[in-house]
């Protein structure tokens, strides 16, 4: 059974588990979804498996890592969002952490990013007491910037992501800002 972290009114937040490696297959293998992360999409659900595996380890290490959107109504997973802890130079940035989503096309434009995010920042805010959280999109995804922008994010400046060679917003929130 997974570690449930967080609901809210219409999804669940758990832990990833290996059962979960075809639907993320779906997710990772959907060249839409990877359009504005500058990456290949997963050829085989064995891959997702992997990547599972990584956020795995990143719950035993970090304590925290990304979680599975479960729509409630389906009971179907159609994402993953939350925090990771960055133990990897991003921006200039190490050991702080960060926001992160990704979801199913068809959940997009229904609220699910900012639910979810939402939900995971008043976990890092909260419960771990964190004291600021880091997000970054690149410049050209306005559904992703849109959402940041709304939860409260600020904008610190622009980098290039060293993955995907593309150029993002290096966003900001801080605990006392969330809280307003």
């Amino acid at each position: 059974m997974a570690k449930i972290f967080v609901e809210t009114e219409r999804l669940i937040l758990r832990e990833l588990v290996p059962e979960d490696a075809e639907r993320m297959f779906l997710l990772d293998g959907n060249p839409e979804v990877m359009r504005f992360l500058g990456r290949n999409t997963v050829t085989k659900v064995e891959e997702s498996s992997e990547i599972i595996e990584k956020i795995r380890k990143q719950y035993r290490e970090n304590g925290i890592g990304r979680w599975a959107v479960v729509e409630k109504s389906s009971n179907l997973l159609i994402g993953w969002s939350g925090l990771k802890f960055l133990t990897e130079e991003i921006n200039g940035f190490k050991n702080v952490y960060e926001l992160g989503y990704r979801f199913l096309p068809e959940s997009w434009g229904k609220g699910y990013a900012s639910e979810s995010a939402g939900a995971s920042l008043n976990y890092g805010f909260n419960i771990l007491d964190v004291e600021v959280i880091y997000a970054s999109a690149t410049i050209d995804n306005d559904g992703s910037n849109h959402v940041l922008r709304k939860l409260g994010f600020t904008e610190k400046g622009t980098f290039i992501d060293p993955l995907d060679h593309e150029e993002c917003f290096w966003y900001e929130l801080r605990k006392e800002d969330f809280q307003r």
